[in-house]
Order: C-alpha cells, then structure tokens, then sequence
C-alpha cells in the first residue's frame, strides 16, 4: 500500500558567497532535515542518517506519533518517566530520535551554518554546511521550555531565541568553552513555619498544603533551569504570554556619518508587538506597535525598506507599521480578500526576484490551512497593494525565493485536502508534490504569477521524504494534525465560550 510523504514544514535557500559553490536548499520534513542542490534538486545529505531508510521510516512515523501523544496525554506516562529517560544517542539503531518534527530552520547569512529547533526534546541544533552540502551536526543545547522562534542577530554571530513562556534569551551560534558562573545565594528559601500540628481548621490546612505545593515546584523549576542551561547564555527580554515571532533589525540613523542601531523586534498572544534595542541593551523597550486585536503571529521587515514592519495574526488583518515610530500606515481585511471568516496569518515572506526590466519586490502571506498564497507589493507611500492569488496543489507551509532561478519554491501538505487541517486524503498521489515554484512578470506596476516547470522541483518530488502509514488510528491523525497546525489553538475563549 502506497504511503503518504511527510510534508516539508521548512524550506531555506542558501546562497552560496564563494564562487564556485552550489547553492542549496535546506528542508525539514518530520524528524529529518534535508540539503538539495538548488540547480539540479540532487538530494545531498539527510540528517539524521540512522533512520534514513524507508523501511524505518514507517516505524519512526509510528514512533513519533506515540511521543506525541504521550506529550498530548500526561495521563498515559507520568512526569517523573518523561523526564528521567534519556534521548537516544545519535547513530543509534535501537531507537529513533526523541522529537517528531522540526518547527524552525535558520541559515546564517555566509551559508556554513544551519541552525535548528528539534519539538519535543527543545533543543537548538547548530549544524555546519559543507561544500558538498553535507550536515554536520556542532552543538545541541537544550533550553528550559520549547522555543517558539528563532532568529539570528545581525552580527550573525548569535542566535537569538524565543519560547512559549515568553521569555527570549541571547546564545552564541558557535559554543565555546564556557565555564558556568557561581550562582550567590543571598537567602535561604524557608518553607512554611506552621506544620499540621499547629493549624488545626480545615481552611489553614488547605493554605498549607498550597504552600508547600508551590514551594516544592519552585525547587523543582530551579533544579531544572540550572541543569539545563549549563551553557553559554543571556535571558534579554520576558514576556507575560507565549511569545510568537522574533525578529532583529538594523536602522541607519538619518545623518550619513551616523551608526546604525540595532533592534529587536517581539510578537506574543497578548496583542502585543515590543519594539527593544538590541544587544546589549534589549532590556530598554523603545516603544509598542498596538493595533492587532488577538494574537501576532508573525512579523516581516522588507529588506528594501527597513522601517516598515508588516505584521498579521488571528484577527484577520494585516497592519503595515512605521515601527520605529509606533504608527499604523495601513490595516488590511484578509477575511474581505480572501473571502472567508476567521482566517490566521502563517507566514509572511519577503521576496526579491530580478527581471528584464529591473527587480521585482513582492510580500508573499501565507494563511492557516488554506490552499492560496497571497501577492502584495509595497508602494512608494509605504502601503501594500494586492497583486492577486496564487492558487497551490496543497496548504502553505513555508515559501523562499530562489533567485538563481528567478522563481519562488513553495512547500505544500501533501496529505489532507486542500483548505482542511483535518481532513486527510483517501490516497497518496504519485509522485506527491511536496514543492511548487512560481516564476513572476510585471507590467505596469502589476504582477502575474505562473507555475514554473523546473526539473530541480521534479527530482526533489520524485525523491520524497519519509513514509507516513495510510491507516492511522483516527487520534494518530489528530496529534500529526495538530503539532502542524498550532496556530487555531492560540485564540482566547470568549465569555460565552
């Protein structure tokens, strides 16, 4: 029986500075990370290699379906089990990974380094890249809570990260020898000084025993930060929900002969968009982009014009902000676009292809479980222009331009129907289109898209990924859908809810 393929969730391009070295393309697919030849789509390297066999393939997908669950289900194994076993040694053929997917892939602006964030056992990866193309796996670092974004500082020489408890910290991309810091102990917590001998009406037991609950799980946080970050490290910037995107940001200053400052850019669940500076002062809160009515999801800054942010979330709309003033330029209605209700941005993407008649900038909106790529162009005051659609095979899940190709490559879910985030198909097709590129023209200040028939997608299609069984118990199917599409469980429940 014909097998599904673990969709793409991340595709990055990597052009090559040297002369003479192939451009790549980095994707993660489930538990893998993958590196193509962007001119031929010859797959050059998979990491890990231990489960790099079809054969395995359907048992990892199995596998990691019940980590989910068991992640999903706190009743099935307890906290004390999940926490006391191990990860499974790289190269091992006993088992596979501890993590099912990988959510986040950056790639340093020299094209030598990849960086990455494994799910469930929330640890950064930093990764050389080869000439050849071939990963190298350098450091894992495992971070208190699971990151939620990641991006890197302008020096490219830091990673900056973001995670669900809001809290963003400062990590070099390339560890050192680093030698942990006495920690001063100033007092000695003390637990509570009534004992149940001393409190005799029910009311003061139960605040007791409150107490010694939160006293015992303040330990056990503790215990668990320091053995965890035992690397080099800075927490910059708190937030009081789950933060949501991060992104740096470097601004000229309006005289010529005047330093450029850096910026640090927060989106949470809160609404919320902070504008920090950036290291070493991140803790200074330079102003608040306040407009988005639920969530931010994700934040873009065009590369060709720097202080203009557009931001979207799960309200429907798209703000374009002066974000080094606070300002809202322009607010657009996605539910008016794309005429449907309730609909969550995904992903924003910048894209810069060149074409006869000079360069073509395009903002690229990808939304939640829906089959169609929005177009806009930024104009001249600073506002988006819609371009149109672009109608795809499957749901969006990543986008990246190529410009050695002057194209754009998509990766799209290759397993549940179109515009459904639960509905899965009856069969695989085959081969299954795991990426789609689009090649742009522009005439008078509009743009057309059109599929772009490019061997390289051809062969990275007919190479796939891994198998993912057809049969899946129906609550196999709920975890896959949901550790994909994460952002609907994000909105706040009304009142009346």
């Amino acid at each position: 029986m014909a097998s599904f393929q673990h969709p793409f969730q991340c595709l990055q391009y990597v052009n090559r500075l040297a002369d003479g070295q192939q451009d790549v393309l980095v994707a993660s697919a489930g538990r893998h990370l993958y590196t193509y030849d962007a001119a031929t789509g010859q797959r050059l390297d998979v990491w890990p290699q231990d489960v790099d066999t079809s054969e395995s393939a359907g048992a990892d997908s199995t596998e990691a379906q019940a980590h989910l669950e068991k992640e999903q289900n706190p009743s099935s194994v307890s906290k004390e089990q999940a926490e006391q076993q191990p990860a499974p040694k790289k190269g091992s053929k006993d088992k596979g990974p501890a993590w099912s997917n990988i959510p986040l892939v950056v790639v340093s602006l020299d094209g030598k380094y990849v960086a990455a964030v494994t799910a469930e056992d929330k640890c950064i990866r930093v990764f050389t890249l080869s000439e050849e193309g071939k990963l190298q796996e350098l450091s894992s670092r495992t971070m208190p809570k699971r990151p939620s974004a990641l991006t890197l500082n302008p020096d490219g020489q830091t990673l900056l990260c973001g995670d669900k408890f809001g809290d963003a910290y400062s990590l070099p991309l390339i560890p050192g020898d680093y030698v942990k810091r006495a920690e001063v102990q100033h007092y000695k917590p003390l637990g509570p000084a009534a004992t149940s001998l001393t409190v005799h009406t029910k009311r003061n037991l139960l605040s007791l025993e409150q107490q010694r609950q939160q006293l015992s799980a303040e330990k056990k946080a503790a215990a668990g930060e320091k053995e965890a970050l035992n690397f080099e490290h800075q927490l910059i910037i708190g937030h009081v929900s789950v933060l949501l995107d991060l992104i740096s940001a470097s601004v000229s200053g309006e005289s010529p002969d005047s330093r450029a400052r850096s910026y640090i850019l927060t989106a949470d669940r809160d609404e919320h968009i902070r504008v920090s500076r950036g290291l070493p002062q991140a803790h200074v809160i330079e102003q608040y982009c306040l407009g988005h009515t639920s969530f931010v999801s994700k934040l873009c800054i065009p590369s060709w014009a720097p202080k203009v942010l557009v931001s979207g979330g799960g309200d429907g709309y798209l703000i374009v902000w002066n974000w080094t003033e606070g300002q809202i330029m322009q607010k657009i209605s996605l539910d008016e676009v794309v005429q449907t209700q309730d609909v969550i941005v995904r992903g924003i993407w910048e894209v810069s292809l060149q074409q006869p008649a000079g360069p073509v900038n395009a903002i690229l909106v990808g939304l939640e479980g829906l089959s169609q790529l929005l177009s806009f162009t930024l104009e001249d005051d600073h506002t988006l222009k819609f371009q149109g659609t672009i109608q795809l095979s499957g749901n969006v899940f990543d986008v990246t331009g190529i410009p050695s190709k002057n194209t754009v490559a998509v990766c799209v879910d290759t397993i549940r129907e179109p515009n459904s985030t639960n509905m899965w198909k009856s069969s695989p097709g085959t081969p299954q289109t795991l990426i789609e590129t689009f090649q742009v023209s522009s005439s008078e200040g509009s743009l057309s898209w059109s599929p772009a028939d490019d061997s390289m997608v051809t062969e990275i299609n007919l190479a796939g990924t891994t198998d993912l069984p057809v049969n899946l118990e129906p609550n196999q199917k709920k975890v896959f859908d949901d550790s994909l599409y994460t952002l609907v469980n994000l909105r706040k429940m009304k009142f009346y809810d």
